[in-house]
């Protein structure tokens, strides 16, 4: 096991050495949640509905974006193959793919986090709580991207795909608009998707309530889904061998 987990980091370091710790990717990862943050400050919204959801919003895309751009790439290249070289299993695989992209995600957060302390003035209702929370979303999320880059063969057509994904999803969720206003026939929609549960465990964190799931309910299921994409990113390593 400790194997495993040290191979998965060694994969994660190598990833963020690669790919991510370079000067275009970071000021992305930094100036894309600014804009967006301050897009919706701008708009006026209510501020202990909207926090929760830039949170997540920023966690979102900083921990997907990036496994679209490594992966897509390194199977066209034919470099991932060399990953199955190593001695690690396809599931160890799957986590140090997705710890790139959870590290990364967690470092285009502090942006928004710094928005929604120093602009919006929310004290945080559980600090350790909302710790916790980012961080299983961020698993979530990263686990998510990893699975979503195995449907992309074409590194030119990787946003577009993840983006089609992406943006149904944000709406669809709870992270703009309450799921209580959707319509009747949207509701088990937003129910289905992962990230109704990761931003309302972060919106109880932060504010103190949540919309219409209990935190313990959102909490459990974040990390069941996180647990699951690993599991079928592994799944798609496998099928994946020639």
């Amino acid at each position: 096991m400790l194997d495993e987990l040290r191979g998965a980091f060694y994969i994660a370091k190598k990833d963020l050495k690669e790919y991510y710790f370079k000067p275009p990717t970071i000021s992305w990862g930094i100036a894309f949640p600014l804009v967006f943050a301050l897009a919706f400050l701008l708009r006026g919204w209510d501020k202990l509905w909207l926090a929760p959801g830039l949170l997540t919003i920023s966690l979102f895309f900083g921990s997907t974006s990036m496994s679209a751009a490594s992966i897509v790439f390194e199977r066209r290249t034919g470099s991932f193959e060399r990953l199955l070289l190593f001695p690690i299993s396809y599931f160890g695989i799957a986590l140090g793919k997705s710890l790139s992209s959870f590290f990364f995600g967690l470092l285009s957060l502090t942006t928004t986090l710094a928005i929604v302390w120093i602009f919006f003035s929310i004290p945080p209702h559980n600090l350790l709580l909302l710790a916790f929370t980012i961080v299983c979303a961020a698993l979530q999320f990263s686990s998510m991207g990893v699975l979503l880059s195995f449907a992309v063969k074409d590194p030119a057509q990787a946003m577009t795909i993840f983006n089609s994904v992406r943006f149904p999803m944000m709406f669809l969720s709870n992270m703009i608009i309450p799921v209580t206003s959707f319509p009747p026939y949207l509701t088990p929609i937003s129910f289905a998707i992962p990230l109704t549960y990761s931003v309302e465990a972060i919106r109880y964190a932060l504010v103190g309530s949540y919309d219409v799931i209990p935190p313990q309910i959102a909490l459990t299921m974040t990390i069941i889904s996180f647990l699951a994409f690993l599991y079928f990113a592994k799944v798609m390593i496998e099928k994946s061998i020639p």
